[in-house]
């Protein structure tokens, strides 16, 4: 009999969390930035994503997919790349 427990787990398992996120339906240039975007204007549209992830209820569960995933771009469980960059530094030094 063949071993199941090298094969991944089911998609829809997985990833479930998604559908309770505040960001379901959401403008998802609000979490991406464009091409080029720099200074204000950026700050800006992290903000308005951060607002998002500080009344979501499955914000643990996004930043920690994020991290394990190294996800290298937005903003995903309240933190912009650079955050969670530092985050996963700290962890590899500590």
């Amino acid at each position: 009999m063949a071993s199941i427990s090298r094969l991944p787990m089911p998609i829809q398992e997985t990833y479930e969390w998604q559908y309770d996120g505040a960001c379901r339906g959401a403008d998802p240039e609000t979490f991406f930035s464009p091409d080029a975007e720099r200074g204000p204007r950026r700050r800006a549209r992290e903000s308005a994503a951060k607002a998002l992830c500080a009344v979501c209820p499955v914000v643990q569960q996004c930043l920690e997919h994020a991290l394990a995933v190294r996800e290298p771009y937005g903003v995903w469980g309240g933190l912009t790349i650079n955050e969670r960059d530092s985050i996963l530094q700290a962890q590899k030094a500590g």
